[in-house]
Protein backbone atom coordinates (compact mmCIF):
# COMPACT_ATOMS: atom_id res chain seq x y z
CA UNK A 1 0.00 0.00 0.00
CA UNK A 2 1.05 3.08 -1.17
CA UNK A 3 0.86 6.62 1.12
CA UNK A 4 -0.52 9.56 -0.90
CA UNK A 5 1.64 12.22 -1.79
CA UNK A 6 1.40 14.98 0.99
CA UNK A 7 1.88 18.15 -1.77
CA UNK A 8 3.23 18.02 -5.27
CA UNK A 9 6.99 18.55 -4.05
CA UNK A 10 6.45 15.66 -1.05
CA UNK A 11 6.22 12.34 -2.32
CA UNK A 12 5.46 10.52 0.72
CA UNK A 13 6.94 6.86 -0.48
CA UNK A 14 10.28 8.81 -2.10
CA UNK A 15 10.60 10.11 2.00
CA UNK A 16 10.39 6.64 3.13
CA UNK A 17 12.65 4.72 0.72
CA UNK A 18 14.69 8.06 1.33
CA UNK A 19 14.40 7.57 5.01
CA UNK A 20 14.82 3.28 4.87
CA UNK A 21 18.31 4.30 2.77
CA UNK A 22 19.51 6.63 5.63
CA UNK A 23 18.61 4.29 8.55
CA UNK A 24 19.98 1.05 6.56
CA UNK A 25 23.49 3.05 6.50
CA UNK A 26 23.56 3.76 10.17
CA UNK A 27 22.23 -0.01 10.85
CA UNK A 28 25.64 -1.26 8.04
CA UNK A 29 27.78 0.96 10.37
CA UNK A 30 26.66 -0.03 13.61
CA UNK A 31 26.95 -3.93 11.72
CA UNK A 32 30.09 -3.40 10.93
CA UNK A 33 32.12 -1.54 12.90
CA UNK A 34 30.92 -1.96 16.65
CA UNK A 35 33.27 -4.25 18.95
CA UNK A 36 32.82 -7.42 19.90
CA UNK A 37 29.54 -8.13 22.63
CA UNK A 38 31.75 -9.04 25.42
CA UNK A 39 33.68 -5.48 25.00
CA UNK A 40 30.35 -3.41 23.78
CA UNK A 41 28.15 -4.25 26.49
CA UNK A 42 30.43 -3.07 29.34
CA UNK A 43 30.94 -0.13 27.47
CA UNK A 44 27.80 0.76 26.25
CA UNK A 45 26.40 0.15 30.11
CA UNK A 46 28.98 2.74 31.27
CA UNK A 47 28.01 5.12 28.69
CA UNK A 48 24.10 5.17 29.84
CA UNK A 49 25.43 4.98 33.65
CA UNK A 50 27.09 8.26 32.63
CA UNK A 51 24.62 9.99 30.75
CA UNK A 52 22.29 9.24 33.21
CA UNK A 53 24.12 10.37 36.17
CA UNK A 54 24.86 13.73 34.06
CA UNK A 55 21.17 13.80 33.20
CA UNK A 56 19.96 13.49 36.74
CA UNK A 57 22.53 16.23 37.91
CA UNK A 58 21.75 18.73 35.45
CA UNK A 59 17.52 18.17 35.97
CA UNK A 60 18.26 18.44 39.78
CA UNK A 61 20.12 21.92 39.81
CA UNK A 62 17.79 23.29 36.71
CA UNK A 63 14.37 21.83 38.27
CA UNK A 64 15.18 21.81 41.98
CA UNK A 65 18.69 23.51 42.76
CA UNK A 66 17.22 24.04 46.72
CA UNK A 67 17.27 20.05 47.27
CA UNK A 68 21.06 19.82 45.98
CA UNK A 69 21.96 21.88 48.74
CA UNK A 70 19.54 22.00 51.63
CA UNK A 71 18.68 19.67 54.18
CA UNK A 72 17.37 16.56 51.54
CA UNK A 73 21.39 17.14 49.79
CA UNK A 74 22.48 14.22 51.30
CA UNK A 75 19.64 11.85 50.23
CA UNK A 76 20.47 13.47 46.41
CA UNK A 77 23.38 12.45 46.47
CA UNK A 78 23.03 9.14 47.14
CA UNK A 79 20.16 8.26 45.29
CA UNK A 80 22.19 9.27 42.10
CA UNK A 81 23.89 5.88 42.37
CA UNK A 82 20.73 3.63 41.78
CA UNK A 83 19.14 6.07 39.54
CA UNK A 84 22.39 6.08 37.26
CA UNK A 85 22.26 2.58 37.60
CA UNK A 86 18.81 1.07 36.92
CA UNK A 87 18.30 3.66 34.10
CA UNK A 88 21.19 2.54 32.38
CA UNK A 89 19.94 -1.16 32.66
CA UNK A 90 16.73 0.37 30.78
CA UNK A 91 18.41 1.88 28.46
CA UNK A 92 20.93 -1.09 27.14
CA UNK A 93 17.71 -3.16 27.31
CA UNK A 94 16.00 -0.88 25.00
CA UNK A 95 19.36 -0.37 22.61
CA UNK A 96 18.95 -3.80 21.85
CA UNK A 97 14.98 -3.81 21.25
CA UNK A 98 15.26 -0.56 19.14
CA UNK A 99 17.79 -2.69 16.92
CA UNK A 100 15.42 -5.16 16.44
CA UNK A 101 12.61 -2.72 15.86
CA UNK A 102 14.98 -1.38 13.23
CA UNK A 103 15.25 -4.34 11.63
CA UNK A 104 11.92 -5.53 11.25
CA UNK A 105 11.52 -2.09 9.40
CA UNK A 106 13.73 -2.69 7.31
CA UNK A 107 12.34 -6.04 5.99
CA UNK A 108 8.87 -4.46 6.20
CA UNK A 109 7.57 -4.36 2.37
CA UNK A 110 4.96 -1.24 2.95
CA UNK A 111 5.35 2.30 4.05
CA UNK A 112 2.38 2.05 6.90
CA UNK A 113 4.53 -1.09 8.38
CA UNK A 114 7.74 0.61 8.47
CA UNK A 115 6.28 3.40 9.86
CA UNK A 116 4.45 1.28 12.24
CA UNK A 117 7.62 -0.66 13.33
CA UNK A 118 9.41 2.53 13.77
CA UNK A 119 6.73 4.33 16.23
CA UNK A 120 7.49 1.34 18.75
CA UNK A 121 10.04 3.53 19.54
CA UNK A 122 7.47 6.06 21.25
CA UNK A 123 6.32 4.02 23.51
CA UNK A 124 9.85 2.69 24.72
CA UNK A 125 9.81 6.59 25.04
CA UNK A 126 6.50 6.51 27.30
CA UNK A 127 7.62 3.11 29.64
CA UNK A 128 11.06 5.01 29.82
CA UNK A 129 8.63 7.69 32.18
CA UNK A 130 7.39 5.25 33.90
CA UNK A 131 10.37 3.35 34.73
CA UNK A 132 12.11 6.64 36.27
CA UNK A 133 9.45 6.75 38.66
CA UNK A 134 9.92 3.45 39.36
CA UNK A 135 13.57 3.89 39.76
CA UNK A 136 13.27 6.89 42.44
CA UNK A 137 10.83 4.98 44.17
CA UNK A 138 13.06 1.33 44.33
CA UNK A 139 15.82 3.22 45.20
CA UNK A 140 14.54 5.09 47.78
CA UNK A 141 13.68 1.47 49.17
CA UNK A 142 17.13 0.72 48.35
CA UNK A 143 18.96 3.39 50.45
CA UNK A 144 16.53 1.99 53.65
CA UNK A 145 17.75 -0.91 53.54
CA UNK A 146 21.28 -0.52 52.76
CA UNK A 147 21.84 2.66 54.71
CA UNK A 148 21.70 2.54 58.17
CA UNK A 149 21.58 5.90 58.92
CA UNK A 150 18.68 6.86 56.83
CA UNK A 151 15.54 8.05 58.11
CA UNK A 152 12.58 6.13 57.33
CA UNK A 153 9.97 8.46 57.81
CA UNK A 154 11.97 10.73 55.22
CA UNK A 155 12.56 8.09 52.53
CA UNK A 156 8.50 7.43 52.77
CA UNK A 157 7.93 10.47 52.06
CA UNK A 158 10.56 10.99 49.61
CA UNK A 159 8.32 8.41 47.53
CA UNK A 160 5.21 9.78 47.78
CA UNK A 161 6.75 12.95 46.66
CA UNK A 162 7.48 11.30 43.74
CA UNK A 163 4.55 10.02 42.93
CA UNK A 164 2.88 12.92 43.45
CA UNK A 165 5.01 15.00 41.02
CA UNK A 166 3.87 12.48 38.13
CA UNK A 167 0.18 12.69 38.80
CA UNK A 168 0.26 16.65 39.65
CA UNK A 169 2.44 16.52 36.19
CA UNK A 170 -0.68 14.47 34.29
CA UNK A 171 -3.18 16.78 35.66
CA UNK A 172 -2.17 19.95 35.58
CA UNK A 173 0.74 20.12 33.31
CA UNK A 174 1.11 23.93 33.25
CA UNK A 175 1.35 24.74 36.91
CA UNK A 176 4.01 21.88 36.85
CA UNK A 177 6.58 22.42 34.46
CA UNK A 178 9.82 21.87 36.64
CA UNK A 179 8.34 17.98 37.22
CA UNK A 180 7.76 17.83 33.11
CA UNK A 181 11.42 19.55 32.75
CA UNK A 182 12.71 16.75 35.00
CA UNK A 183 11.30 13.77 33.68
CA UNK A 184 12.27 15.31 29.90
CA UNK A 185 15.89 15.26 31.14
CA UNK A 186 15.88 12.26 33.21
CA UNK A 187 14.43 11.01 29.73
CA UNK A 188 16.58 12.56 27.75
CA UNK A 189 18.68 8.54 26.77
CA UNK A 190 15.77 7.00 25.90
CA UNK A 191 14.57 9.55 23.60
CA UNK A 192 17.62 8.87 21.40
CA UNK A 193 16.07 6.36 19.43
CA UNK A 194 13.26 8.58 18.51
CA UNK A 195 14.91 12.04 17.97
CA UNK A 196 17.46 10.04 15.23
CA UNK A 197 14.20 8.52 13.50
CA UNK A 198 12.70 12.15 13.28
CA UNK A 199 15.95 13.29 12.53
CA UNK A 200 16.51 11.03 9.26
CA UNK A 201 12.52 11.41 8.64
CA UNK A 202 13.18 15.48 8.26
CA UNK A 203 16.50 15.27 6.47
CA UNK A 204 14.30 12.51 3.82
CA UNK A 205 11.34 15.26 3.31
CA UNK A 206 14.28 17.90 2.89
CA UNK A 207 16.43 16.16 0.61
CA UNK A 208 13.02 14.66 -1.73
CA UNK A 209 11.65 18.21 -1.69
CA UNK A 210 15.06 19.97 -2.58
CA UNK A 211 15.39 17.34 -5.40
CA UNK A 212 12.22 17.63 -6.70
CA UNK A 213 12.29 21.62 -7.07
CA UNK A 214 15.86 21.21 -8.55
CA UNK A 215 14.33 18.67 -11.17
CA UNK A 216 13.76 20.10 -14.99
CA UNK A 217 10.48 20.42 -15.71
CA UNK A 218 9.08 18.69 -18.84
Amino acid sequence: MHLRSLSPLFNTDLIIEEWRRSLRGVLDYYDTHHPPLWAFLPALFLVFVLVNDLSYWVAMNIAFPWLVTGEYATYYFKIQFPVATLGALFDSVSFFVTLYIIRRALDSTSAWSFLGHLSIDLVIALLATLWVLFVFVFSSWLIRHVDVTADVRELAERRAVYQDRVMDAVRAPRQNTRNIFFGLVMGTSAMIPSVIHITMALQAVLDVGFERRSAPQT
